[in-house]
């Protein structure tokens, strides 16, 4: 037990999978923040057609996304009052 707290690198790999999402960055106008759109495709339980939902999160961003970049997000603690997701790679520039 002693070693596993000296060496991080097994307490790591017992720690379980973060979330991860990919969507849209719709707005970077604050510093090291933005806002990511995930669209995603839910089944209607009762009509069996396939219905587009959008969740917006805020993320920390340390790589300076910009606007309309496909960015990977990662669950993370709480950074604020409303940011629990932090960008881990910009997955898209876009097109300018």
């Amino acid at each position: 037990m002693a070693d596993e707290i000296q060496n991080g690198t097994e307490v790591e790999a017992k720690r379980r999978a973060r979330n991860q999402k990919v969507g849209i960055v719709t707005s970077d106008k604050m510093e090291k923040s933005c806002v990511v759109r995930v669209d995603r495709l839910v089944q209607h339980p009762q009509y069996r057609r396939y219905v587009r939902k959008r969740s917006n999160f805020m993320a920390h961003d340390e790589l300076g996304a910009g606007v309309g970049d496909k960015v990977r997000i990662m669950e993370t603690r709480p950074m604020s009052a409303r940011k629990r997701w932090r960008v881990i790679e910009i997955v898209q520039k876009a097109v300018k």
